[in-house]
C-alpha cells in the first residue's frame, strides 16, 4: 500500500520548500508477541509471558509501550533489567535519535540486548498505525497521535488473540498494553481514547518488589519547594538570546566553574583574551561547569578580579539555615574577593541564560543528613567545580561509605541546587578499584570493554605475513632495529637503527607500527579508536585505544619478530645534515627491545662492540647534534615534576615513589621522534594543503609569562620573552650555585605559563599559524605512537595515500569531518592528561597514608595565603597554607593568633617576624595525609623550618620548654 508524505524545508536562503515523498504502508510487519495468533513472526518471539512484572497499578500481565519523554528523561531506570517486554515505536526511536544521540546510543543498547525483550515496532509503515499528519496539526501533537494509535492497536490486537477458547481454557490472565507517558496533554487524550496510561513515576513506585527502582526517577522538581521563593534571577527565554546575539548585547561562551571558590567562574568568548570573569551566586545564576551561556558584560566600573583566596562551601545540609541568612553570608565572603585594585581587574560579568546543558554523570558521596529517615540528601561531587545535588534515595544508610553515580535533571530558580537522581553505586569509598573508576569517570576517559563488533574487524588468529604482504613491502628484516622504551613497556610504538653507508654518510631510520593496516577506514574498530582518541596511562593500569590483540601483540614492535612498520629513512653526513629521506611501509624484525636504562649502559660501556651498540652510539651522537640546533633555533627545554610509582603486583598499591630519572637515551628517541613528526609534517602538508592534520602549539599571549617574569627578577634574574629564543637563552641563564633545583623551578614556572598545542587541519589556518612554539618548528605533526594515539593513524593515512601505499577515500580528505575529529583528539588527550595527573595524586595519597616524613623543599610561589612548595625527591608539589584556621558555622570568624603573615604584592614575598619568604627559598616541611574529609583527601604541608614559634611543627630541637613535641600542627595559625 502506498501514501504520499508532505513537509516543508527552509533552505540556507529562507526560501521555502514543499517536499513530497511516497511512504509504503504493509500488512505483514509483526508484532513481536507470544500470544499472537494472526502476524507473521520474522524472528524469534521479543515479546514473552515469561517475564510478569507485578504491579500494584495493573494488576494483570501487560506490555509497555513508552513515549519518547519517558526515554529521555527516564533512561536510567529502563536500563534496569526490571524492565521486560517493552514495545518501542519507531516514531519513539527516531525522535530520542533527532533530540539525544547519547541516549539513542543507550537505548539501543537495551534493544540489542536479547534478554530484556524490548522489541521495535515499525508503526511509521503499518497500514493500521501510520498517522498522516492533519491540517494544522504540529509535528510534536502528530507523533504524540501516532504513538497513541500504536498503543491502541496493540492492546485491541492482543486482546482479539487471546479471545480464543484455547487460551481461556488455559486460565491465564489477558494481558494489555499500557502506555507511559509524562505528557500531561498526551495522558489526558489516551484516557479519553480508552488507552491505559500511567505516568513513569507513578508506574515506577507501583512495582511492589522493587521500592529502590524510585530512586532513580528523573527529579525535576520537589513537592515542598513548589511554593518556595526564587533565589536566582530567571533564565532567558531562547528568542531573546538569540535576539541578544544579534544585536550584540550578550556574549556566549563556555562556563567555567573555579575550584577553588564556588562563587566564581569564567565564560570562554573568543573576543576575550582572559575570558570574563563571573563572581556571586547570583551572576553564576545556575551555570553548571561546561554549559554554553550567554553573558551580559556589566559596566566597566563595576568589574572585579580573580580572587586568590580558596571558598570552600562549608554548610551543605538541606534547608538548616533559612536562606536569606545564606544570602547576607555570602555577601560578606564575595566582599572579602573583590577588593582589588584598578589594574587588577578584569571584563566581568553576569550569566542571563543558558544555550545548551551540559550536563553528565557525576561522581561522589552522599553527605550525611542531619534528620533521621528522611528521603532527601544532598550529594557533594568528587569535582569540585559542580555544585552540590539534591537527590531523593532510600538507601542512606547502604550508600554513606560508597562513591556514588548521580545525574542533574533540572535546576529551578528557588532552588538552592540542582535535583538529581541515583543512577549506581561504584563501590566502597578508598577502595583502588573504585577510585580508578572515579578518575575514568570524572574525565569522561571511555574504558568499557571493547564490543563484539569491535573485535570482530581484529584479524583472526593465528596470524602471519603472507608473500603478497611481503611482496608490497621493503624488506629490512636484516637491519639491526632496535626499541629503547621505559621498562615494562608492551606497546612498543617505535623502533630505530642508523648504520653506516659506503661512502661515508650514515642511514638512520626510524620505524614506526604499521596500525593503519590492520584498522580500516570506517569500520567499527577505526570508529571506536577515533571516539577514544588517545590511550590513557594511569598508576599500574593502562586502558588502550584499540584492543590489547593489535596494543601489545600484533602491532607492537616486539624483539625477534617479523612485523609491519611505516619506515621514515634519512641519509644524513656526520653532522646531523638531511640529504635525502624515504618514506614506505616494510616489514622489520626488531633485534632487541631495551629499556632506556639497558640502552645507556649499551652505549656507556666501550667494551661492547656489536652493531646495535655501534647504532645506539652514531643514533646518541647525531641526537645531540639536532637537539643543540634545535635549542640554537629557539626551541624551549620546559620541566614538570614527574613521579614513578612502583606498585605492588597484586594489591596495586603503591610502594615506592621518586622522581623520573632523565637519560641520554630518553634525549635520544626524543630527537629522532621529533625528526620523523617534522618529515612528515612538511610532506603530507605539500601534498595534502586543504586536508593534512597538523599539530601547533601557539605563542602565549604577553600576560602569561608576567608571574614567571616576576618571580626571576626577584632572583637578580632578567627574563626576555619576547621570542621563543630569547626566553630559551633567559632559561639557561637562571642558575644560581646555592640552588641545584633553581633553574628546574624556573622551567617549571615557564611551562605553566604555556598554551596547549592542538591538532588542527592543514585548511583551517594560514601557514604562519602553524607555528609550535615549544620547538621552534614551522611545521609539526604526530607519526611516530599510532598504537596510542588515533592522530598517528590519520597521518599515516595521509602518508601512505601520497606515496600510493594504500588508496585514498573520501572522509580522508574531508576538511569539516577532520576538523571534527580534531576537536575530540583535542578534547580526550587534555582530559587524558587530567586523569594521569590525578591517578598520581590518588597514589602519593595511599603511599603517604599513615606515614609522617620531613623532607626539604623549595617555594616556587608565594600567594596571598599559602606558600606552593616543590619536593625535588618525589617530584611532587603542594600548598603551604599561611592562613589562619577557621571556625563558626560557616567558617566566616577567625580565632585570634598571635602569628600574622603579612604578604607584600609588589616582591611576592611574605614575612612572620624576621622571617621573609621568598620564592625559590629553601624550606623543610613535614607530610603527612589529611584524611578528615574522606572525598577529598589531600596531602598536607607543615612548615618544619624556618621555625616559627606558635606555627611551625614543633621538634624536639625546637621547642623551647620542657613539654613533649607537638605532633600536630599548632592549631591556632595567624590570621591573615
Amino acid at each position: 500500500m502506498q501514501t504520499l508524505r508532505e513537509f516543508t524545508r527552509k533552505t540556507k536562503r529562507g526560501n521555502i520548500l514543499k517536499i513530497v515523498r511516497e511512504h509504503y504502508l504493509r500488512d505483514d510487519i509483526g508484532c513481536g508477541s507470544d500470544l499472537c495468533q494472526y502476524c507473521f513472526q520474522n524472528e524469534a518471539y521479543q515479546l514473552t509471558s515469561d517475564h510478569e512484572i507485578k504491579s500494584s497499578l495493573f494488576k494483570y500481565p501487560h506490555y509497555i509501550v513508552l513515549d519518547t519523554n519517558v526515554v529521555l528523561d527516564q533512561i536510567d531506570v529502563l536500563e534496569e533489567d526490571v524492565f521486560r517486554n517493552v514495545i518501542v515505536l519507531t516514531t519513539v526511536l527516531n525522535e530520542v535519535k533527532h533530540k539525544s544521540s547519547s541516549i539513542y546510543k543507550r537505548l539501543n543498547e537495551i534493544i540489542h540486548d536479547r534478554t530484556r525483550n524490548f522489541y521495535v515496532f515499525v508503526n511509521e509503515h503499518h497500514k493500521d498505525t501510520y498517522a498522516d499528519r492533519e491540517p494544522d496539526e504540529s509535528a510534536n501533537d502528530r507523533n504524540d497521535r501516532a504513538i497513541r494509535m500504536a498503543a491502541k492497536w496493540y492492546d485491541t490486537h492482543l486482546q482479539t488473540s487471546q479471545e480464543s477458547k484455547v487460551f481461556q481454557r488455559s486460565g491465564r490472565s489477558v494481558t494489555r498494553v499500557i502506555l507511559l507517558t509524562d505528557d500531561a496533554g498526551n495522558r489526558s487524550k489516551a484516557e479519553a481514547e480508552g488507552i491505559l496510561v500511567s505516568t513513569a513515576a507513578d508506574y515506577v513506585k507501583s512495582l511492589e518488589d522493587f521500592p529502590m527502582l524510585a530512586d532513580k526517577l528523573s527529579q525535576k522538581t520537589f513537592e515542598n519547594e513548589k511554593q518556595a521563593l526564587p533565589q536566582y534571577p530567571p533564565h532567558l527565554s531562547m528568542k531573546e538570546l538569540l535576539e541578544g546575539f544579534r544585536q550584540k548585547k550578550l556574549l556566549q561562551g563556555a562556563f567555567q566553574a573555579s575550584r577553588e571558590n564556588y562563587l566564581e567562574g569564567s565564560v570562554n568568548v573568543e573576543s576575550f583574551e582572559k575570558g570574563i570573569l563571573i563572581q556571586g551566586r547570583e551572576s553564576l545564576n545556575r551555570a553548571v561547569d561546561g554549559d554554553l551561556v550567554a553573558v551580559e558584560l556589566l559596566p566597566e566600573s563595576e568589574w572585579s578580579a580573580p580572587s586568590e583566596i580558596v571558598l570552600e562551601e562549608k554548610n551543605v545540609y538541606a534547608d538548616d539555615v533559612p536562606s536569606e541568612d545564606r544570602v547576607e553570608q555570602e555577601k560578606e565572603m564575595l566582599q572579602q574577593v573583590q577588593t582589588a585594585s584598578v589594574a587588577e581587574r578584569t571584563p566581568t560579568g553576569r550569566i542571563v541564560g543558558i544555550v545548551r546543558r551540559k550536563w553528565r554523570q557525576y561522581c561522589g558521596i552522599l553527605q550525611p543528613s542531619l534528620i533521621e529517615d528522611t528521603t532527601r540528601h544532598i550529594f557533594v561531587p568528587a569535582d569540585r567545580k559542580i555544585p552540590r545535588i539534591r537527590i531523593e534515595t532510600r538507601q542512606a544508610d547502604k550508600l554513606k561509605n560508597q562513591r556514588i553515580i548521580v545525574t542533574i535533571d533540572s535546576w529551578p530558580r528557588n532552588s538552592r541546587y540542582p535535583h538529581g537522581h541515583f543512577v549506581r553505586s561504584l563501590g566502597p569509598l578508598g577502595n583502588m578499584a573504585t577510585e580508578n573508576e572515579v578518575i575514568l569517570l570524572e574525565h569522561d576517559v571511555p574504558h568499557c570493554k571493547f564490543s563484539e563488533e569491535v573485535l570482530s574487524f581484529l584479524p583472526k588468529m593465528p596470524w602471519a605475513i603472507t608473500p603478497e604482504d611481503y611482496a608490497k613491502r621493503v624488506d629490512l628484516r636484516d637491519l639491526y632495529i632496535c626499541s629503547v622504551d621505559p621498562p615494562g613497556c608492551t606497546d612498543i610504538d617505535d623502533a630505530l637503527h642508523c648504520r653506516e653507508l659506503p661512502n661515508g654518510n650514515l642511514e638512520v631510520g626510524v620505524h614506526i607500527a604499521d596500525v593503519s593496516h590492520f584498522i580500516r577506514p570506517g569500520n567499527a574498530l577505526d570508529k571506536e579508536a577515533a571516539a577514544r582518541g588517545t590511550t590513557v596511562y594511569l598508576v599500574g593500569k593502562r586502558i588502550d585505544m584499540v584492543p590489547e590483540l593489535l596494543s601489545s601483540n600484533l602491532c607492537s614492535l616486539v624483539g625477534g619478530v617479523e612485523r609491519f612498520a611505516f619506515s621514515c629513512v634519512w641519509e644524513m653526513d656526520k653532522e646531523a645534515n638531511v640529504l635525502t629521506k624515504r618514506f614506505h611501509k616494510s616489514v622489520i624484525k626488531s633485534k632487541r627491545a631495551m629499556t632506556y636504562e639497558e640502552a645507556q649502559v649499551l652505549i656507556d660501556d666501550s667494551a661492547q662492540t656489536g652493531e646495535i651498540a655501534k647504532s645506539l652510539r652514531h643514533l646518541n651522537r647525531l641526537a645531540k647534534i639536532l637537539k643543540q640546533r634545535r635549542m640554537d633555533n629557539g626551541a624551549l627545554v620546559l620541566a614538570s615534576p614527574e613521579i614513578r610509582f612502583q606498585v605492588d603486583s597484586e594489591t596495586h598499591e603503591p610502594l615506592e615513589v621518586e622522581a623520573k630519572q632523565m637519560r641520554d637515551t630518553n634525549s635520544m628517541v626524543e630527537e629522532f621522534m621529533l625528526l620523523a613528526n617534522i618529515s612528515v609534517a612538511q610532506h603530507i602538508a605539500a601534498e595534502f594543503t586543504e586536508c593534512a592534520v597538523l599539530r601547533r602549539h601557539p605563542k602565549p599571549p604577553p600576560t602569561n609569562f608576567d608571574p614567571l617574569v616576576k618571580a626571576a627578577r626577584y632572583q637578580g634574574f632578567d627574563v626576555v620573552t619576547d621570542t621563543g629564543l630569547e626566553l630559551a637563552h633567559s632559561l639557561d641563564k637562571c642558575v644560581k650555585a646555592d640552588n641545584p633545583y633553581f633553574n628546574m623551578m624556573i622551567r617549571i614556572l615557564t611551562t605553566r605559563c604555556m598554551m596547549q598545542a592542538v591538532y588542527f587541519i592543514s585548511g583551517s589556518l594560514q601557514k604562519e599559524e602553524f607555528f609550535h612554539y615549544g620547538l621552534a618548528a614551522p611545521i609539526y605533526t604526530h607519526f611516530t605512537s599510532p598504537i596510542r594515539r588515533y592522530s598517528d593513524i590519520m597521518v599515516h593515512r595521509l602518508l601512505a595515500a601520497s606515496i600510493g601505499a594504500d588508496s585514498t577515500y573520501a572522509q580522508l580528505l574531508e576538511r569539516k569531518s577532520n576538523e571534527e575529529i580534531c576537536n575530540n583528539l583535542n578534547y580526550r588527550h587534555k582530559m587524558a592528561q587530567y586523569a594521569g595527573r590525578a591517578s598520581v595524586a590518588l597514589n602519593t595519597h595511599l603511599f603517604f597514608r599513615g606515614k609522617e616524613e620531613d623532607e626539604e623543599g623549595y617555594i616556587l610561589f608565594v600567594r596571598k595565603n599559602a606558600l606552593q612548595v616543590l619536593i625535588p625527591k618525589y617530584g611532587l608539589e603542594g600548598t603551604l597554607y599561611l592562613k589562619g584556621d577557621k571556625d563558626g558555622k560557616d567558617g566566616l570568624e577567625r580565632t585570634k593568633s598571635e602569628v600574622v603573615f603579612t604578604f607584600n604584592e609588589e616582591d611576592h614575598t611574605q614575612r612572620c617576624g624576621n622571617v621573609i619568604f621568598h620564592s625559590f627559598d629553601p624550606v623543610t616541611v613535614r607530610l603527612s595525609l589529611d584524611s578528615t574529609n574522606v572525598q577529598h583527601e589531600k596531602l598536607v604541608f607543615r612548615l618544619v623550618k624556618p621555625y616559627i614559634k606558635g606555627f611551625s611543627v614543633e621538634t624536639t630541637m625546637d621547642a623551647d620548654s620542657d613539654q613533649p613535641p607537638a605532633k600536630k600542627v599548632n592549631k591556632t595559625k595567624k590570621k591573615k
